[in-house]
């Protein structure tokens, strides 16, 4: 409590008026344009806070890569202004395909992860203001209500509002992340943030037969997770960009083979250590020899090796690196952050296990989508007057072994700093739980660790790229 103490004051001297001051210290560096942009010339006028803003985000908005446009104060984000923190961060076991988790529903994945969360960060249900659910694949009966019901399941009140939101592999980072927005914009205090998936349950369609068909007719099954999964802009499958990049950065089908097996030797001594035990919400689960608690990812294979990884044949090119042993995993979870303001931390005696430092969002060429993180973490940092030294801990999803391999030669970043404790290739990616899982990993293993920044990112299909840096307050 010392050190979050110690971060009030030192916001109080920014945005609070010196004695005798018609303006905060922040509000005079944005009349004087010390804002990163060009304060147009009022003959001397101050310029009112506001206009600024305005014209900061239009300026962003005419610049080629630029996006988040609520990015505010002298480093370019709302969450130095208020103080965003994550009170509390859980995550589900991460299922198999068709495996242990395959009878749950995204929506009842969250609220496994939000009971558990709520418990842990000793917030009762009634103090939340807003719920925020990223997901991708809308498999469920009662997808469109998923955020709604997550909240009512648990016990928010009923006039809590409540958002389900796809920023596609980005969703569990968005949701921290338009949580941040409406704290900062003071239409909530305190925001129960989420992403899920249930890929097993995706269902298969047949499109056009609503209206009728003709005597005839061949009618085909759609895979819906499959079909997904292809970027129909530019007629690409998520693989073939993955190709795309390994190519473009030489990349050999054996460097990807020697990372995923990193990945999965990681994740086994991370998870023999327990170190995801205080991240993990233990589900009961039926099998056919009864109920048994899962507590562990269940896609993970820790006893693969490397001749078996090279013996697998490449899935979306001839002679190309991606297989199903260097790519990530299609796979059933979901993850919970709750984060509060400075206010609402003081109000209700929470604990603050991390604050949200800033985030950042970027497009991309499409059929390279998985060189997203790059710009995204080049871009939170820069916001925040970090660099990738003051970076403790980084965590890129490992959508494929290429695409990670790609963006770790881009930003040069140091291995031993990066997926720690394996990553996608080994626990799975359920689309939309992937950023709240790095997130809360982030979060608990910056704690134990004793160390101070960590920075989460994903690649988006589509061409996207995003970013979260947190702040332990161990």
């Amino acid at each position: 409590m010392a050190l979050l103490r110690g971060w009030f004051g030192f916001q109080r001297k920014r945005f609070c008026k010196p004695p005798g001051a018609t303006e905060t210290p922040v509000q005079s560096a944005w009349e004087r344009g010390d804002h990163g942009s060009r304060a147009p010339d009022l003959g001397g006028r101050a310029l009112p806070r506001a206009v600024v803003t305005h014209q900061v985000q239009v300026q962003l908005l005419g610049t080629r890569g630029a996006t988040h446009l609520r990015h505010r104060g002298t480093r370019g984000h709302c969450t130095e202004e208020r103080g965003v923190f994550i009170v509390a961060a859980k995550r589900t076991p991460f299922g198999a395909y068709g495996g242990l988790l395959k009878d749950f529903t995204a929506t009842d994945l969250t609220e496994f992860a939000a009971r558990a969360a709520l418990a842990a960060g000793k917030v009762p249900p009634e103090t939340i203001d807003s719920v925020i659910v990223g997901n991708v694949m809308q498999s469920s009966v009662d997808a469109a209500y998923l955020a709604r019901h997550v909240g009512l399941r648990v016990g928010v009140p009923i006039e809590t509002p409540a958002l389900t939101l796809n920023r596609l592999c980005g969703s569990g980072f968005q949701s921290v992340m338009s949580g941040c927005q409406e704290i900062c914009d003071k239409a909530a205090e305190v925001v129960l943030c989420g992403g899920t998936e249930s890929m097993s349950q995706a269902p298969y369609c047949a499109r056009n037969i609503r209206f009728g068909t003709k005597l005839g007719a061949d009618l085909k099954l759609e895979d819906t997770l499959w079909a997904g999964l292809t970027d129909q802009h530019v007629k690409l499958p998520m693989g073939i960009t993955a190709e795309n990049l390994a190519s473009k950065h030489n990349i050999s089908r054996e460097d990807c083979d020697k990372y995923a097996l990193q990945s999965q030797q990681r994740w086994k001594a991370a998870n023999d250590a327990g170190y995801f035990n205080t991240e993990m919400v233990p589900i009961e689960v039926k099998t056919r020899k009864g109920k048994q608690t899962m507590q562990v990812d269940e896609h993970a294979r820790p006893q693969t090796t490397l001749e078996q990884l090279n013996k697998l044949p490449p899935v979306f090119k001839k002679d190309g690196t991606v297989t199903a042993g260097n790519a990530s995993g299609v796979s059933d979870g979901a993850g919970v952050v709750i984060i509060a303001s400075e206010d609402a931390v003081k109000k209700h005696n929470f604990t603050p296990l991390a604050r949200v430092v800033g985030y950042f969002v970027s497009g991309c060429d499409p059929s390279i989508m998985g060189i997203g993180p790059v710009s995204a973490i080049t871009g939170a940092l820069k916001r925040t007057g970090l660099s990738l030294k003051d970076m403790d801990m980084v965590e890129v999803n490992e959508a494929f072994a290429s695409q990670y391999l790609a963006v770790e030669r881009s930003l040069g970043l140091d291995p031993s700093k990066t997926n720690m404790n394996g990553g996608a290739i080994a626990l799975g990616h359920p689309l939309g739980a992937s950023g709240s899982r790095i997130t809360a990993h982030l979060v608990h293993e910056l704690r134990r660790r004793g160390k101070k920044y960590g920075v989460g990112s994903a690649c988006i299909g589509g061409g996207q790229g995003i970013a979260v840096i947190v702040e332990s307050m161990a």
